[in-house]
C-alpha cells in the first residue's frame, strides 16, 4: 500500500473534520478547501511541469515566502535574519542561509548618497519584504522621497555575477527597450564597500503585487492585465540578442578577469557573459569545477553545456544518493541511485542533442523573457484614475537568460488553465454555464474560479497570437514541451534520480521522426523493453506520490518547498507530527514502518551530499 492510500484514509478520517469544524461548514465545503476534488489546490502534476516542480521543492527555485513588514523600527537581528516564516525541515539551515549581517550606517550613507543626499535626510530605513532570494529595506527621506535598498542572501551564487546581471538587465530593458522596471540608483556586485555587502538601491514603486489584488478582478480587468503582460512579452521578445547566456555591463565583467563578453550592437555598455540558470551553479559546481557556461553562439551551445557541466561534476564528485525529495524516495523502492546511470544518460542525449534545433530557424534565436512569471508578485499593478489595472513595473529579475526561444517558450503557471479540463477550448472564449444562476453558492464560486482561470488561458494565447507571433509560433511547436524537459533535465543536479531525463530521452525515442525532421536520420540512442518499462512504471508511481506530497502539504498547511509563516509554525508543526502519526498507524508490516521513519519528509535531513 502506497503512502497516497494511507493519506487518503488520513484526509476522510482527520482532516475533513477538522477543517469542517475549523470553517464551519459542511464536510462537502471542506472537502473542497482541501482539495480532493479541486485542481487548484493540487498543483500542476503533469509532465510538462515536472522538472520546474521537482526544481521548487528541492530548493533550485526557491520562492521562499514574500512578507511585507510594517514596523517602523527593527533590532539588528531583525535586519539581518529572515523573521518572515520557518521551514517544516532543515529550519536552522534554511534561516543561516538568509542571514545577512551588514553595517546598517554605512548602507545608509552610501544609499542617500546614491540619490544626491546625506544620511541626516533618512527619516526612516525598515524592513519592507523579504522572499527566496534577498532582503528588502524601504528608505523615506525627510521630504518623503522613498527609495528600496535590496541586500541577496548569502547562499545565491555566482553572488558577483547574479547581482551584476540583475542590474544590467534591468537597465538594458527599462532604457533600451522600454520595458518599466525599477530605475536603479546605485549597486555593489561584491563586498569591497563600507556597507560589507552586496546591494542594489533602486525605485520605489509605487503599486500592488498582481497576486494581492487579482482574486478581486473582473473579466476586463483579466483581460485588460493578460493583454499589457502579453505586448511587454512581445516588446522584449523583440529583440534578437548575438549570443545566449545573460546580460551584464562589460566593465563589471572586466574587473573580476572575466573577460568582455559579446557585446551588444545596440549599445556597448552591455555585453552577454555566463549564463545564470541557477541549475549551472548548483553547489559545489559554482567554485569546486570549470566549465564552459556561456556565452553561447549558436543553440546546439545552448543544448549541450548544462550536460557537460554535470559530467565534470560526476566524474569528481558523483556518489550514490537517494532522491533528495524524500517524498519521491517510494518510486525508488528506498535505494540508493547510482550515478552511472545518470552519466550513461546524459552521453544518450549528447548524442541527441544537435538535432533538437528547431527546424524553424526564428525559433532558434536568441530572446530574453522574465525568469519567473508564475510569481504574480513579480508584477506590479496600479489603478489609473479610470480604474483601470496598469502593470507599473516587472521586478526581481535575477537569474534571467537569453536563450533559443524555443526554450524560453510557454504559458506562465499563473495563467495557464490546469491539465484534465476536458471542457476548456483554449480558441473559444469560456463563459458561465446557462444554469449558473440556479446553482448552490458552493457550485457557483467553483463555476467562477473556472471561468477566471480559462479566461486567464485563452486571453494570454489569443493576445500572443496578435501581439507576440514569434511567441505564438514557439507555443504552437508540438515538441516544444519535450524539448524543454530534455534541455532542463540534461543540466539539473545530480541529486538522486536518474529517471526523469531517462523518461524525456525515452519520450524522444519514440517521436524521433517527427521530433528532429527526416533529415536527421534513425535515432542514435535506443533503449531495451526493460528500460522501458522500468520509466513507464516509474512515471505512473511517481505522478501517485506527487500527488500524496501535494495533499499533504495542503492538509498540514505549508507550502511545497517546506515553509509556513512565522505565526503558524508551531501550529503547522504539531499537525504534520499528527499526520506522521496517523500515517503510520496505517502501515502493516515492519519493512514500511522502516522506510517510513527513514525517508519521512517533513524532518531534518543532511543536504550536505546534494550540494
Amino acid at each position: 500500500m502506497t503512502v497516497i492510500w494511507h493519506l487518503a484514509l488520513f484526509m476522510k478520517k482527520y482532516s475533513m473534520k477538522r477543517k469542517t469544524v475549523r470553517a464551519g461548514g459542511s464536510v462537502p465545503e471542506a472537502r473542497e478547501e482541501v482539495g480532493m476534488s479541486t485542481p487548484e489546490v493540487l498543483g500542476d502534476c503533469s509532465e510538462g511541469n515536472a522538472t520546474k516542480q521537482r526544481a521548487i521543492a528541492l530548493g533550485i527555485i526557491n520562492h521562499g515566502i514574500r512578507r511585507t513588514f510594517e514596523t517602523a523600527a527593527h533590532t539588528p537581528n531583525e535586519l539581518f535574519d529572515y523573521t518572515s516564516g520557518r521551514w517544516l525541515a532543515n529550519d536552522a539551515l534554511r534561516l543561516s542561509e538568509r542571514r545577512t549581517v551588514f553595517n546598517v550606517a554605512e548602507l545608509r550613507l552610501l544609499a542617500a548618497q546614491s540619490v544626491g543626499r546625506s544620511s541626516s535626510d533618512i527619516l526612516s530605513f525598515t524592513k519592507l519584504a523579504e522572499c527566496g532570494c534577498n532582503r528588502s529595506f524601504l528608505i523615506t527621506m525627510r521630504d518623503g522621497f522613498k527609495m528600496i535598498a535590496r541586500i541577496p542572501y548569502p547562499h545565491n551564487q555566482p553572488s558577483y555575477y547574479l547581482l551584476a546581471s540583475e542590474v544590467a538587465t534591468m537597465d538594458y530593458l527599462r532604457s533600451v527597450v522600454g520595458i518599466p522596471t525599477p530605475d536603479l540608483y546605485g549597486y555593489s556586485a561584491g563586498k569591497d564597500n563600507a556597507a560589507e555587502t552586496e546591494y542594489i538601491f533602486m525605485e520605489y514603486v509605487r503599486g500592488s503585487e498582481l497576486r494581492d489584488v487579482s482574486s478581486g478582478f473582473g473579466e476586463r480587468d483579466i483581460v485588460s492585465v493578460v493583454r499589457q503582460l502579453v505586448q511587454l512579452e512581445a516588446k522584449m521578445m523583440s529583440v534578437q540578442f548575438p549570443a545566449g547566456g545573460s546580460l551584464y555591463y562589460a566593465c563589471d565583467l572586466e574587473k573580476i578577469g572575466a573577460g568582455k563578453g559579446i557585446p551588444m550592437p545596440d549599445d556597448a555598455r552591455f555585453c552577454i557573459g555566463p549564463d545564470l540558470r541557477p541549475s549551472l551553479w548548483h553547489g559545489r559546481r559554482e567554485s569546486q569545477i570549470e566549465v564552459n557556461r556561456g556565452p553561447y553562439e549558436t543553440m546546439v551551445e545552448a543544448l549541450v553545456r548544462g550536460a557537460h557541466k554535470e559530467l565534470v561534476f560526476l566524474e569528481r564528485f558523483g556518489q550514490p544518493l537517494f532522491p533528495l525529495d524524500r517524498s519521491r524516495r517510494e518510486a525508488y523502492n528506498y535505494q540508493e541511485q547510482h550515478p552511472s546511470d545518470h552519466t550513461e544518460n546524459l552521453n544518450r542525449y549528447l548524442l541527441i542533442a544537435p538535432s533538437l534545433v528547431s527546424p524553424n530557424p526564428t525559433l532558434g534565436s536568441f530572446r530574453i523573457r522574465h525568469p519567473d512569471l508564475t510569481h504574480e508578485g513579480n508584477i506590479l499593478v496600479s489603478r489609473t484614475a479610470d480604474s483601470v489595472w496598469e502593470i507599473c513595473s516587472l521586478i526581481d529579475w535575477q537569474y534571467a537568460s537569453i536563450l533559443p526561444i524555443s526554450l524560453l517558450a510557454g504559458i506562465p503557471d499563473s495563467i495557464r488553465n490546469l491539465d484534465g479540463d476536458d471542457e476548456f477550448d483554449p480558441k473559444r472564449r469560456p463563459s458561465l454555464p446557462p444554469d449558473f444562476t440556479d446553482l448552490s453558492d458552493s457550485l457557483r464560486g467553483r463555476e467562477m474560479a473556472n471561468l477566471r482561470r480559462r479566461l486567464k488561458h485563452y486571453q494570454y494565447f489569443k493576445d500572443t497570437e496578435e501581439w507576440n507571433p514569434l511567441h505564438h509560433a514557439a507555443l504552437m511547436d508540438p515538441h516544444m514541451q519535450l524539448r524543454q524537459d530534455l534541455f532542463h533535465e540534461s543540466s539539473f543536479p545530480w541529486q538522486g534520480e536518474p529517471l526523469p531525463l531517462k523518461r524525456s530521452l525515452i519520450q524522444a525515442t519514440r517521436e524521433w521522426d517527427a521530433l528532429a525532421g527526416p533529415a536527421a536520420g534513425p535515432c542514435p540512442i535506443a533503449f531495451h523493453p526493460e528500460d522501458v518499462a522500468e520509466a513507464d512504471r516509474w512515471q505512473r508511481e511517481q505522478a501517485e506520490l506527487d500527488l500524496g506530497m501535494i495533499l499533504s502539504l495542503s492538509v498540514v498547511g505549508c507550502e511545497r518547498h517546506g515553509s509556513v509563516p512565522n505565526e503558524r509554525f508551531e501550529e503547522v508543526l504539531l499537525e504534520s507530527k499528527k499526520m506522521k502519526d496517523i500515517l503510520f498507524s496505517y502501515l502493516e508490516t515492519p519493512q514500511e514502518r522502516t522506510d517510513f521513519l527513514a525517508h519521512w519528509f517533513l524532518e531534518d535531513m543532511d543536504e550536505e551530499p546534494y550540494m
